[in-house]
């Protein structure tokens, strides 16, 4: 059975907004584009580090120590440094509350 854990209430994360939660193994970033909710590792593949004071521009977040650049609707790496993807979770609202898929 799947195993999810809250990431807050919907309404409190603006779009164009992160949040980040620990959530199954790790820091986890909730990404707000649009109104529709996205979730990746909060993890940098090239360089460990936290998407926390990223920039999230459209469906891209920018990792703010190097500049690498992520899809967070598929976790594809979309700007050097980085090469390697970042894990996607499944996200769901359920009365206004963002959850994450974690297993």
């Amino acid at each position: 059975m799947a195993s999810w854990v809250s990431a807050g209430r919907a309404d409190n994360l603006a779009p164009g907004k992160v949040r980040t939660v620990f959530g199954g193994r790790g820091r986890l970033a909730v990404c707000n584009v649009d109104n529709s909710y996205y979730c990746i590792d909060d993890v940098c593949t090239h360089d460990g580090a936290s998407f926390e004071t990223g920039e999230l521009d459209g469906c891209e977040i920018e990792c703010p120590r190097h500049g690498a650049r992520f899809d967070v609707t598929t976790g594809r790496a979309t700007c050097m440094p980085a090469i390697v993807p970042v894990k996607v979770y499944p996200v769901r609202i359920e009365n206004g509350e963002i959850q994450i898929q974690v297993d």
